[in-house]
């Protein structure tokens, strides 16, 4: 009797009511039209009370209390009524036995009263009362369609109905509608009630009809390419978004998953066309295990990114230098916030550009591998201060890679950009020159490994795209793109990262190693996929303006120059351009009046001479 709650003796007191009724009523009605006799009738309390206690005893054995019944399907409809017709046939027999066997035509009339009572009482509590206690929770149920009628979607759809028993519950307000599926055999099946009404390409036509809000994808066994159509047709909806993560990513305990507890928002990065890259973590912690770890630029969207996944790997010491003292602050209260005490952990407030500083930095901690991620890297801003790019970028870089190699760090890791690679604009050509004083200094060095990382634009990052369009969409201004047809490749800031240590512990010296990021991406398709997953139409509701190409923007990005091979590593994602001999007194010689027109603050000259080392540098204004 203890696992009884209140809201259990209440359904109990219905029935035993509901049965009362019938009986009651029954009787009275069949005595006044004579069909039973006055003597039969006086034994109605006998009848009343045995067929209550059959019953309850049947339904309890059937477990009609068991399942929470504010929202019952088909199954517990059948359990009540199989366990009210075991209860009454329980009855008819003890009132045999006891010698006291009622009129046959009473006794159906009563059973079939009597169970469509208690049924309807169920249907009726469902339709009404539980809407009425719903509404006093949540304002609004939101339509759910689900993409996949298979297991993932059936688990999804039982916890959906479980939900519903806690109006508290984040997601009692989900009103399954309907489901959609490829699969031809399971069109206009149904599922615990919920009808599947059409295929994955009918997704925004029937997101229309169906009034649909919300649309979860529980389809977490699925190629990527299947998924990015699937995301694809959802996303030129207006209706929110959830995916169900891919079955490696799912948390799976002893017990039942919860699927729908991990359901995420949609992502942009859902929509890249490609599977997250995997990396060698066992050959991550290797070379970062036991280590004293610098990241320059640590405060920044990169260099942060570095600095959590090196803590994961328990180094000995962790260095952040950044200029700007915001960022860094913010990265350090958060891994002290994580790690407490358990983490080494020292940030410095310093610029790659002040050599004295930077070697009071590396004679003190003596990093054994260097991150190297400070840079000036917005394109536009670079074009007007080109000798600032100069400055920070390719002077910035000699600094710390001149250090690393006197200090002798066993490992040196640049983060380059594809903005290297034939560059239009002085940010690439800068990233090309620190590239070739990377690939100088491994020709050179007899200790140090020196090794440069190259990809696309990184989603998220600062100065990125997707912060832009954010704040466009949010602020409702319109969103600016500057060519319909521009495309870039893209990759995740995890990604980045994980490419940049996996880079390391690959290093044997001079290697550029570049990521596979799949298909490219069109910036314009970027932004109206953003724009829909805020629940707006493009064009309508947020209008793209096309500004027109800026200054050394290219419509393409390359990732590989044409001079540099191409071979292929342990990981399959991951290429190495093979290295580039460079001429030692050539390049110091150009670099040195590189660095006069620099600090002398003459933009012009700063340029043709960036021409003049970086002979692939075409600069269009």
């Amino acid at each position: 009797m203890s696992k009884f709650n209140f809201r259990k003796l209440i359904l109990m007191l219905a029935d035993i009511f509901i049965i009362t009724v019938s009986g009651v009523i029954l009787n009275y009605a069949l005595a006044l039209t004579k069909i039973i006799s006055a003597e039969a009738s006086g034994l109605l309390f006998y009848y009343m009370l045995i067929s209550i206690l059959s019953c309850e005893l049947m339904m309890l054995l059937f477990g009609s209390y068991n399942r929470m019944w504010r929202y019952f399907n088909v199954r517990d409809y059948v359990m009540c009524a199989a366990g009210m017709t075991s209860g009454f046939l329980l009855s008819y027999g003890v009132l045999v036995l006891l010698k006291m066997p009622p009129r046959k035509i009473f006794f159906v009339l009563f059973f079939v009263i009597a169970t469509l009572g208690v049924m309807l009482f169920r249907f009726a509590f469902k339709t009404t009362f539980l809407k009425l206690t719903r509404a006093g929770h949540v304002e609004k149920t939101r339509r759910t369609m689900i993409v996949g009628a298979g297991q993932a979607g059936r688990m999804i759809l039982t916890e959906i109905h479980n939900a519903h028993t806690d109006p508290k519950n984040p997601s009692a307000d989900i009103e399954p509608v309907c489901f959609v599926d490829d699969d031809a055999t399971k069109l206009h099946t149904k599922i615990q009630g919920v009808e599947v009404v059409g295929v994955c390409a009918e997704i925004p036509k029937l997101c229309t009809d169906y009034e649909i809000d919300e649309i979860i994808v529980a389809v977490p066994s699925c190629e990527e390419d299947e998924k990015r159509k699937i995301l694809d047709y959802c996303s030129s909806t207006k209706c929110e978004i959830k995916v169900i993560p891919y079955l490696s990513e799912l948390l799976l305990g002893d017990t039942s998953p919860q699927l729908l507890t991990q359901a995420k928002e949609i992502k942009i990065e859902d929509l890249l066309g490609r599977k997250p890259i995997e990396f060698n973590r066992n050959k991550i912690a290797q070379f970062i295990c036991g280590k004293v770890c610098m990241v320059t630029g640590g405060g920044g969207s990169i260099g942060s990114e570095l600095v959590r996944q090196i803590a994961k790997y328990d180094p000995e010491q962790i260095i952040i230098v950044d200029i700007y003292e915001n960022n860094a602050y913010d990265i350090q209260q958060e891994l002290r916030l994580e790690y407490g005490d358990k983490l080494n952990l020292v940030t410095l407030i310093a610029s790659v550009r002040d050599y004295n500083k930077m070697d009071c930095i590396f004679k003190q901690y003596r990093p054994q591998v260097v991150f190297h991620a400070a840079a000036h890297k917005h394109v536009p801003l670079m074009e007007t201060v080109p000798e600032e790019a100069v400055k920070n970028n390719v002077f910035g870089t000699f600094n710390v890679a001149t250090l690393a190699e006197f200090y002798k760090a066993d490992k040196f890791v640049m983060i380059s950009t594809d903005k290297a690679v034939n560059p239009t604009n002085v940010m690439g050509a800068t990233k090309r020159a620190c590239e070739m004083i990377i690939q100088y200094k491994a020709q050179t060095s007899t200790h140090t490994e020196f090794v440069t990382t190259r990809f696309g634009n990184v989603l998220g990052s600062n100065g990125s795209v997707i912060p832009l369009f954010r704040r466009q969409i949010e602020s409702g201004s319109p969103v600016t793109v500057t060519h319909p047809d521009i495309i870039r490749y893209f990759m995740t800031i995890p990604e980045a990262v994980s490419l940049v240590l996996e880079a390391g512990a690959m290093a044997k010296g001079g290697e550029i190693f570049v990521l596979d990021m799949g298909a490219p991406v069109k910036i314009t398709t970027l932004a109206e996929n953003l724009i829909r997953m805020y629940g707006k139409v493009p064009y309508e509701e947020v209008p793209i303006v096309f500004t027109g190409l800026r200054p050394g923007e290219k419509l393409f990005e390359e990732l590989l120059m044409d001079e540099e091979g191409l071979k292929s590593t342990a990981n399959k994602k991951i290429f190495i351009g093979n290295q580039i001999q460079i001429d030692a007194d050539d390049m110091l010689e150009k670099l040195s009046h590189l660095r006069e027109s620099a600090d002398a603050n003459d933009s012009e000259k700063t340029v043709v001479l960036l021409s003049e080392l970086v002979p692939t540098f075409h600069h269009q204004m």
